[in-house]
């Protein structure tokens, strides 16, 4: 993996470590959403929100864009790519593991 693949998912896995920004792209996943809008169902300060979007910007988790006066944030999903990626190759160890814990209680329960 060269440098810039490595920095790019260290950057994903940062935005997606905290559960305030997980909830925000799932907002945003739905649909494109104003700051203030993003920021409504939160108890933190609209500053506080505009920092965490910052981190998921920094990680092109999503894409800010100005609409007249409103900041639009939007998903971008491609951005996940990297992360899905580096699950899937190591899927390939914990797979058989599951499979054989699946058949030792099937076993157990016979």
């Amino acid at each position: 993996m060269v440098k810039s693949q490595a920095q790019r998912l260290d950057l994903v896995f940062h935005a997606l470590s905290d559960s305030t920004r997980r909830a925000i792209l799932y907002d945003v996943s739905k649909k494109d959403k104003t700051v203030s809008e993003i920021a409504r169902p939160y108890k933190i300060s609209l500053a506080a929100v505009s920092k965490h979007i910052n981190v998921l910007e920094k990680a092109k988790l999503v894409e800010r864009k100005k609409q007249g006066s409103f900041q639009i944030v939007s998903l971008n999903a491609e951005a996940l790519k990297s992360a899905e990626e580096w699950i899937l190759y190591y899927q390939q160890f914990w797979g058989p593991r599951l499979e054989a814990l699946k058949d030792f209680l099937e076993r157990e329960r016979k």
